[in-house]
């Protein structure tokens, strides 16, 4: 299906099929004076649970939280647009546009962490959408299970690329006395014109290191994370990103080169057509060279990293701009040391 002419504020123009139906709906095409960004729905999510669990040996964590499904940031190559057709919907338009709400996650959250189940370790927020995507000025979700992670003193990392995060600098300070609290920003790239393509609804690249810098004044370990690297378009910037997060204050460094699976690979080549025509060839060449002949590699440990020649370059580059930034490319340390139940969820224990 061909994609419409860039909308505004959308990383993505159209909806691709979902991969599970079997019937497509096929839109007449809008003429070009129709064309407008659609506006975002916020629909209800009626799940019973909150924590998610994975056995991925290289992401890091164990456990995550999401107070949201799908992303009104529209990063037009985030490789979680396929979860939403799990829902019905399409990794499109869809994905950015039909936000699905957890409003219930703070209550869920204590419910668990309460639980003679619950084993107390990391939480990572945003292992999947952003939890400070836009609607979280208004609905607050994620500042509340902060709340609920701090009472219980519950070590939690966020990965977000919104300055929004800052808001929550007084919870998140407090969660770090007790070695209970990392952030990573993501920075794709330094390039606000290219970041506004890319990343359309995310904080420019400016408000990132901002909120980097407000983070580690108040003493919260932050770092910085550059995903996806991409190959061909972004992956040069790696010592000049390391750079300016470390003047930022960020202490530790990670990227994860581009990966394109299912739907994201026709979105991200009609991007490319639009946008970067001229660079097409050589950044799709490039994601084939580090994935196999492929544009995506879901296999652990070579999807985080790649394969080859390439991939070993940019491996190279980004911890050779790490170590002229002063970077160091481990994550602090959290603790369960702390974790508390309160005195009314004991009780109900018993």
């Amino acid at each position: 299906m061909k994609g419409n002419p860039s909308i505004h504020g959308r990383g993505s123009n159209y909806n691709p099929k979902n991969r599970f139906e079997r019937i497509e709906r096929v839109p007449e095409p809008p003429e070009p004076d129709e064309i407008s960004s659609p506006k975002t729905q916020f629909l209800p999510d009626t799940s019973r649970s909150i924590i998610a669990y994975n056995d991925s040996p290289d992401v890091g964590f164990a456990a995550s939280i999401n107070p949201y499904r799908g992303c009104e940031h529209g990063c037009v190559y985030c490789y979680a647009r396929p979860t939403h057709e799990y829902l019905g919907f399409s990794a499109g338009l869809d994905f950015e546009t039909k936000i699905m709400v957890k409003e219930r996650a703070p209550e869920l959250l204590r419910n668990e962490l309460s639980g003679r189940a619950w084993n107390p370790q990391v939480l990572a927020m945003s292992g999947v959408t952003d939890c400070y995507q836009p609607i979280e000025s208004k609905l607050r979700l994620t500042r509340r299970c902060l709340e609920v992670l701090l009472e219980f003193r519950n070590p939690v990392v966020i990965v977000t690329k919104n300055h929004l995060v800052t808001r929550d600098i007084d919870l998140l300070s407090e969660l770090a006395r007790y070695q209970c609290a990392a952030v990573i920003t993501s920075l794709t790239t330094l390039d606000a014109q290219l970041a506004s393509l890319m990343e359309p609804r995310a904080s420019r690249p400016a408000r990132r290191l901002a909120a980097i810098s407000a983070l580690s004044d108040a003493g919260i370990p932050i770092g910085f994370m550059q995903a996806p690297m991409i190959p061909g378009l972004t992956d040069s910037e790696a010592p000049a990103i390391a750079k300016a997060a470390a003047r930022a204050g960020a202490t530790f460094g990670s990227y994860v080169p581009l990966r394109l699976p299912y739907a994201v690979k026709s979105l991200f080549e009609k991007w490319l057509e639009e946008h970067y025509p001229e660079r097409k060839k050589k950044v799709l060449g490039r994601i084939r060279a580090i994935r196999g002949g492929g544009l995506n590699d879901p296999n652990f440990h070579s999807r985080m990293r790649g394969e080859g020649i390439f991939a070993e370059q940019m491996e190279r580059l980004f911890r050779l701009g790490c170590k002229k930034a002063g970077i160091e490319n481990r994550r602090p340390q959290l603790s369960t040391d702390h974790f508390r139940r309160p005195v009314s969820c004991q009780l109900d224990l018993f």
